[in-house]
């Protein structure tokens, strides 16, 4: 499976951006998949996470109610809708997906696969 994200920049504190993530490949989208982001000098953290089917998300509390996510399976790509941006929303952002049902969304060792990620930057 490879995961080409896009969508990051530069954006001022307030903004909002939407970040895309397509799957390819023979399982691709078949899956949970989700976000991660590492900040300069920070360990990687989870973002938000997203069942195959949709119908379960779950999402950091550092940006609960801030940011959302969604997929389209009929074109293996997940969003994540980004609204309010802070300056410590500042990272790169990694797009993973799972190759196993049922597993906890939050949890790095749920995703094999992870694309080479985009940069947010939030200025204030």
């Amino acid at each position: 499976v490879q995961l080409q994200a896009s969508g990051g920049g530069l954006v001022q504190t307030g903004d909002s951006l939407r970040l895309s993530c397509a799957a390819s490949g023979p399982t691709a989208g078949n899956y949970a998949m989700g976000w991660f982001r590492q900040a300069p000098g920070k360990d990687r953290e989870f973002v938000s996470g997203v069942s195959w089917s949709g119908r379960t998300t779950e999402y950091a509390d550092a940006v609960k109610g801030r940011f959302t996510i969604s997929r389209d399976n009929a074109k293996n790509t997940i969003y994540l809708q980004m609204n309010d941006l802070k300056p410590e929303d500042t990272a790169v952002y990694y797009c993973t997906q799972a190759k196993v049902y049922g597993r906890d969304l939050a949890q790095e060792s749920t995703y094999p696969y992870w694309g080479k990620g985009t940069q947010v930057t939030v200025s204030s």
